[in-house]
């Protein structure tokens, strides 16, 4: 047998992509205990991967209907877009499940400025996201990341790995224009505002201290010379 047949078969059998390394490790694996070539015997993820792209070269003169992607847990096999009613007939209980206009919204704010918080993703939409959020979460599309450092410590959101495979992507990176649209300036909620208007009064006042304290030493520093010139003079 050779690499690519293998290969192939693995991700044929495969429900869930299988990352190169994996891959390499399962045909080392059954290879030497089967005293199989050297080739298979000593394969490496590299090689894997460059199995792969000569498959999905293959794939594309033959006009066949499938093709290798790499998701963000690994390889996997996949029929064409232009079969998809096709296949589609095969299952028809399992119709695709659509989401709503502020669901999508929601979750773009996430993709995009991720970790984020509750109140920072309402301050942007203008409305309240209890509901969509939590609709998110349980398709398992974003979860929580952890807690922020505001007040109150809320919780960070994020998205999931379901989410990169639902949109067909390895990272958020992948996202269209994704850096322009990180770096565009957001609507800020009142919570987050006070925050910060109240790091900006204490920056301010500690500023004001130092300087109260810098003037008091050198007043100080001035007076015990002014001291030591009046007492060497009356000497």
């Amino acid at each position: 047998m050779k690499p690519n047949q293998i290969i192939e078969a693995l991700l044929f059998a495969s429900r869930e992509p299988i990352d190169s390394k994996r891959i390499s490790k399962i045909i080392r694996k059954v290879s030497k205990r089967e005293d199989a070539g050297d080739d298979l015997i000593s394969i490496k993820p590299k090689e894997v991967d460059e199995v792969i792209e000569k498959l999905n070269k293959s794939y594309g003169k033959k006009k066949s209907p499938y093709l290798i992607q790499e998701r963000s847990t690994g390889w996997q096999l996949y029929t064409r877009i232009e079969y998809a009613s096709y296949v589609r007939e095969l299952f028809p209980e399992h119709k695709p499940s659509r989401l709503s206009a502020p669901a999508l919204e929601t979750l773009a704010i996430i993709a995009y400025r991720q970790p984020i918080t509750k109140a920072a993703i309402e301050a942007v939409r203008g409305v309240n996201v209890d509901g969509v959020l939590q609709s998110l979460i349980e398709r398992g599309l974003a979860g929580i990341a952890g807690r922020s450092d505001l007040p109150g410590k809320p919780f960070l959101y994020e998205t999931s790995r379901n989410f990169l495979e639902h949109f067909g992507i390895k990272d958020v990176d992948e996202l269209p224009n994704s850096a322009e649209l990180r770096s565009v300036e957001l609507p800020k909620p009142s919570s987050e505002i006070e925050t910060d208007e109240q790091l900006s009064l204490a920056e301010v006042n500690q500023e004001s201290q130092q300087e109260t304290e810098e003037t008091e030493e050198t007043e100080e520093t001035e007076e015990t010379e002014e001291t030591e010139e009046t007492e060497e003079t009356e000497e």
